[in-house]
């Protein structure tokens, strides 16, 4: 046996058989290997296409989102201004109430001080009177009190008419 050149009819039947093998593998495994990695490269690529959308489906969310917030963010800053204002407008609004109430009930109380002076003031002239007419009354009572002194009394009082 030679090493070196190899046997003309084996390497026929290795060709032979090679090439039915290859044959069979066409016929029943290539096709259904070259199908799932045809269906597999299709999923992947059907995969990184969702994917793909799903980002940017996550972009317009977020911006989305964003801007729903800053929407929100100012709304809230609108409501919050109306309440103060309405706040600082409850609070004008009690304050001149409260003024105006002071205002009369102090205008009142002047009221009623001034008509209970009148009133004092009017009970001691009343008073005073009463009084002068009582020592008034207990003088002359006093002084006329016997016929000699009724005479001088009159005797004084023509003197003073005359006189005038």
């Amino acid at each position: 046996m030679n090493l070196v050149t190899p046997d003309i009819g084996l390497l026929v039947w290795m060709t032979i058989s090679f090439v039915i093998v290859l044959i069979l593998l066409k016929k029943f495994a290539w096709k259904p290997i070259l199908d799932a990695l045809k269906e597999r490269e299709e999923s992947i690529s059907d995969a990184l296409n969702k994917a793909e959308e799903a980002r940017q489906k996550m972009a317009e969310l977020k911006s989305s989102n964003e801007d729903l917030l800053k929407q929100t963010r100012e709304e809230r800053d609108i409501l919050l201004k109306e309440a103060r204002e309405t706040k600082d407008a409850i609070v004008a609004e009690a304050k001149n109430k409260a003024k105006e109430e002071a205002d009369k009930v102090l205008k009142s109380a002047r009221e009623t001080i001034n008509n209970e002076k009148l009133a004092a003031i009017t009970e001691l002239k009343n008073q005073v009177a009463t009084l002068s007419i009582e020592i008034a009354e207990k003088i002359l009572k006093e002084e006329l009190s016997s016929e000699e002194k009724q005479k001088a009394l009159i005797n004084n009082l023509l003197d003073d008419v005359n006189l005038n």
